[in-house]
């Protein structure tokens, strides 16, 4: 395969972005378990269903519906276009980030109460909504730089959110402590919030120089002013992708909040306590879960990527780039998934006690091994598939696994305790590897 290929270029810089960027989390998930404990992480991933949520909502499906239409950019080099594209779905983006934020900050007592169950995360809701818009301009911005496959941006944007998130939440605890005061989780809420805005800022910056800094800027900028309805006609046509795409991530996300909610109260029913249920969800979410979510860095830049070269094969009909895809995403994952179940068999107990001080962690490792090859196949062939248009497919297919965790959730937890949740992800992530194999059976062939 050719050096230059853009899969492969493009996928090295976001697995060495991801690496990087996994690893400087990995080692912040250690602090924070230290510094705040196990009830403090359940604290801290309640939140997260909310901001999953919002990003949904806001501009999931907006980010996807950019990074499409600006593809074709690479070789026709029409910038108004692309411009127009990105401005239009960044203003759609940013309307609605301004009414998720101000009803989050507004109704944040509620939500905590009557929705998380939970009234102590209520505090962290109120600054986590400040992000909301930061969120949203940079995420518009990476699916532009995704859509015409420089990946050094959304990087170099990811890498300095990282290291900035960590960095403050650090200089927070040693100035606090300092001080004589108690660290809170909050300080790891706050941190976030900076590191979005460092996020942001890099975005802002690369987006400039692409479009203001160049010499054809002035005359970018006059082609751009055109009547109204060329904006609310490319306003449609991001609207007729983008809606689809997020009403079905809003009910994913829907569904997996209430997952994500429902576990802690299931362990209630099993027998523990408030502080018990909330500690072993921060083991398995905040612990557990991050470590064998690390090696699919790898997985999800071949995604990203995967969805605007396969929809440009697919338009133009090559069928034989397409089956070349599938193919070689399924045998590559496989056996990077093998082998990081093996490791993970081999070193999870291990691994729980020395990085978390935690036997119930490397027990969570060791069960959750076995998902590795499976969730690494799911995950490049949805994105084949949406390439491909079959969003419809990939929603049936998320909902089908999501519908089967939650039995699980609702039935086996109370009966079982967290095993009961254990075995269920491995069935659900099982179940959606089989119905994507099944879905691109014809390039199998």
């Amino acid at each position: 395969m050719k050096k230059n290929n853009p899969l492969i270029t493009g996928t090295i810089i976001l697995t060495v972005t991801g690496f990087v960027s996994r690893f400087i989390g990995f080692f912040y998930r250690i602090f924070l378990s230290r510094v705040f404990g196990a009830e403090g992480m359940g604290l801290y991933q309640l939140t997260s269903p909310v901001l999953a949520l919002t990003f949904s909502v806001t501009v999931s499906g907006i980010q996807t519906a950019i990074s499409k239409f600006v593809a074709s950019e690479t070789s026709t080099h029409d910038y108004r276009s692309s411009f127009r594209t990105l401005f239009t779905g960044f203003g759609i983006s940013m309307l609605l980030s301004a009414g998720c934020t101000a009803y989050i900050y507004l109704f944040s007592d509620t939500i905590a109460a009557e929705l998380l169950f939970e009234p102590r995360t209520a505090p962290l809701l109120r600054i986590i909504a400040l992000s909301i818009p930061m969120t949203t301009i940079h995420s518009c911005i990476n699916g532009y730089f995704y859509g015409i496959r420089k990946t050094s941006v959304p990087s170099l944007a990811q890498l300095a959110e990282q290291i900035i998130r960590v960095g403050s939440v650090y200089l927070i605890y040693v100035y606090y402590t300092g001080k004589g005061y108690t660290p809170t989780i909050s300080f790891a809420v706050v941190g976030l919030i900076i590191g979005e805005a460092a996020s942001m800022l890099v975005c802002l910056a690369a987006i400039y120089h692409r479009f203001y800094s160049l010499t054809m800027s002035r005359c970018l900028i006059q082609k751009m002013k055109q009547p109204a309805f060329t904006y609310i006609k490319e306003a449609r046509r991001l609207l007729s992708l983008a809606v689809p795409l997020s009403l079905n991530r809003t009910l994913i996300n829907f569904l997996q909040s209430i997952e994500a909610i429902y576990i802690p109260q299931c362990l209630q029913r099993y027998g523990y306590h408030n502080a018990r249920a909330l500690s072993v969800y921060g083991v398995l979410t905040g612990m557990a879960l991050p470590l064998i979510l690390f090696p699919s860095a790898i997985t999800n830049s071949v995604s990203v990527l995967l969805l605007p070269i396969v929809s440009e094969a697919d338009g133009s009909g090559n069928h034989a780039a397409v089956r070349k895809a599938v193919r070689k995403s399924i045998k590559y994952c496989l056996l990077l998934g093998f082998l990081c179940t093996g490791f993970f068999l081999l070193f999870g107990r291990f691994a729980g006690n020395v990085l978390y001080n935690s036997s119930l962690a490397g027990s969570f490792i060791i069960t959750l091994s076995f998902i590795c090859p499976f969730m690494y196949v799911a995950s490049t062939l949805n994105s084949i598939l949406n390439g491909l248009g079959r969003t419809a497919s990939t929603f049936l297919f998320s909902m089908v696994s999501l519908g089967l965790r939650l039995l699980f959730v609702f039935w086996l937890i109370p009966v079982l305790g967290i095993q009961g949740y254990l075995y269920g992800l491995l069935a659900s992530q099982l179940m959606q590897t089989l119905l994507c194999v099944f879905a691109v059976r014809k390039y199998l062939r």
